[in-house]
């Protein structure tokens, strides 16, 4: 069953500690990109979440949306900067032998100064957070999925319905092209009656023959008609292909598409013409649904 590009899914995983929310959108297009928006403290998981995501979408505009709340105690950690409280250290001595004044409470005063000591928030290890983290993402990876098969089903059974009718348009061309040499031979004797009428001579039948034979090779299009045939049994199989079929219809389409614009030229025929442009419209319909097949 083919699937469409478009979906949306959402994931959730909570615990007493961290609430975590992971939301997927898909759009059509011509590969696979996936762009994730995250909490910095979950950079390092970036390449997990995209093999994640890439595993089961194979193609699409891909958005990942990932939240975090925590709602255990926030554990804090102080900071001191070694280096930058020798430096004001140093600072004050200087400042003492200057003006020959002494310094009370120096590691106080040293503390008070600014960035010497920082409070700190310690966060958790991102990769002791994936096991969550994971069972979000899956959650809305496998929700992105039905979306896309229901709407893929949709765009299935639409498909079947066109090419159906393409179908039913090429048996009226299969019907109507013997007749158009039939016509067209009738055409050419009552032109010549009607020219060799007026000196009193008979037709040539080996010319018209001649004539008929050479409009026949022209305008043959039995060629066509069999590939035409076999591009439409082609496409109604990878419609019920398992896998990423999206591409493979596209050039299908293409085929279908090219042995139509031949039929159109060589049939010579005003009927055959009408039917063609009825199944190039057919034709199009179906290349602007399969734009979001995966």
């Amino acid at each position: 069953m083919i699937k469409s590009m478009t979906g949306f899914g959402r994931g959730e995983y909570m615990d007493n500690e961290y609430r975590l929310i992971v939301e997927i959108k898909a759009v059509n297009h011509r590969y696979n990109e996936i762009v994730i928006r995250m909490p910095k403290n979950l950079g390092p998981l970036e390449d997990k979440i995209r093999r994640s995501v890439s595993s089961a979408l194979v193609r699409g505009r891909i958005d990942v949306f990932i939240t975090i709340d925590e709602y255990g105690e926030k554990k804090r950690a102080v900071r001191i900067d070694k280096e930058l409280a020798v430096a004001y250290n140093k600072a004050l001595d200087e400042l003492s032998e200057l003006f020959a004044m002494p310094v009370k409470d120096r590691i106080y005063q040293i503390a008070k100064y600014p960035d010497v000591i920082r409070a700190e928030e310690v966060t958790e290890d991102a990769l002791s957070l994936w096991p969550k983290l994971s069972q979000a993402v899956s959650i809305a990876v496998n929700n992105l999925m039905q979306m896309r098969i229901t709407e893929g089903l949709n765009i299935q059974q639409d498909l079947i319905a066109r090419i159906a009718v393409i179908e039913s348009y090429i048996k009226s061309v299969e019907e109507r092209a013997p007749q158009v040499l039939v016509e067209y031979r009738e055409k050419i004797l009552g032109r010549m009656r009607d020219l060799l009428g007026m000196i009193g001579e008979e037709p040539d039948v080996g010319r018209l023959v001649q004539e008929a034979a050479i409009f026949a090779d022209k305008t043959n299009i039995t060629e066509e008609l069999v590939r035409l045939k076999s591009h439409l049994a082609q496409f109604h199989t990878a419609l019920h292909i398992d896998e990423a079929v999206g591409r493979k219809l596209d050039f299908i389409v293409q085929e279908i598409n090219r042995e139509t614009n031949t039929i159109a030229s060589k049939a010579n025929d005003f009927t055959v013409a009408n039917i063609v442009v009825e199944i190039k419209s057919e034709i199009e319909k179906v290349r602007e649904q399969i734009q979001n097949v995966e």
